[in-house]
């Protein structure tokens, strides 16, 4: 265990346990928060998908949006990579390619504040299961 020397290092190991409270607690009713997948396979992350999710990590507490942002591994597409799995509350998932800052900015903005589709949406390829 780490040892405490200073208020600063207490603070840092609060901050730290409290994220991973918060997403416990988050956890139990994800359905009914935005959910946010961000694709962090080799691919991704050389890519910038580490960036991407702690943009959104940020933004989205600053901008005091109830979400859930959680990374995946590989969604198959690695073409577009940086990728984001974006699902709001009783509706379909959607995938977004080549996010960026400025696309996740745009992306939490217009499609998580107001529902508006924008630039970057991945066409659903497969069948699901409730499909067939």
């Amino acid at each position: 265990m780490t040892k405490v020397k200073s208020l600063a290092d207490l603070k840092k190991m609060k901050d730290q346990f409290q994220s991973k409270v918060d997403l416990r607690e988050k956890g139990e009713d994800p359905e009914s928060r935005v959910q946010l997948k961000v694709a962090m396979a080799t691919c991704g992350i050389a890519s910038g998908a580490k960036a991407v999710m702690e943009f959104f990590i940020d933004e989205l507490e600053k901008r005091n949006i109830d979400a859930v942002v959680t990374q995946t591994g590989c969604m198959g597409y690695c073409y577009a990579e940086p990728t984001v799995e974006v699902k709001l509350p009783d509706q379909d998932p959607v995938v977004f390619g080549y996010v960026d800052n400025k696309k996740a900015d745009e992306i939490i903005e217009k499609y998580i504040k107001n529902g508006e589709l924008v630039d970057g949406i991945i066409p659903v390829n497969y069948d699901t299961i409730d499909n067939k």
